[in-house]
């Protein structure tokens, strides 16, 4: 088996699809035209998914006041640096960064609607 998709229940479905379209790089798969405008959207290979969509009838987690360590969606990045910069100017906002022995450069951003993004850069020691 493998993961298809990883959903998420958020106030705003439209709108941060266009961001992550936009900012992340994701492509749209799908959107359906329900009256919790969900959107399929996918990563860069084109396989991996992440659902946004908003259901009213249950709680949208208040994304913003949780530990970023408690729920995040991580994402592969060649230079934390860059894409943190590129992203807080878009209406992230920065979190921290932790370097691991093993080369390795994690950055936290919450985007404009508190979901906690770990941008990675992976060190030549890990496995």
């Amino acid at each position: 088996m493998r993961i298809e998709h990883v959903a998420f229940n958020v106030a705003q479905p439209q709108q941060m699809a266009l961001w992550y379209i936009e900012h992340l790089g994701f492509s749209l798969k799908r959107a359906l035209h329900d009256p919790a405008q969900t959107h399929f959207l996918a990563d860069d290979s084109g396989v991996m998914m992440v659902e946004i969509y908003c259901n009213p009838a249950d709680q949208v987690p208040d994304y913003a006041s949780m530990d970023p360590l408690i729920l995040h969606l991580a994402l592969v990045s060649a230079d934390p640096v860059i894409d943190s910069a590129r992203l807080v100017a878009a209406g992230a906002s920065h979190v921290t960064d932790v370097h691991l022995g093993d080369g390795s450069h994690l950055a936290m951003l919450r985007d404009p609607w508190g979901l906690a993004l770990q941008l990675c850069r992976r060190g030549p020691k890990s496995s």
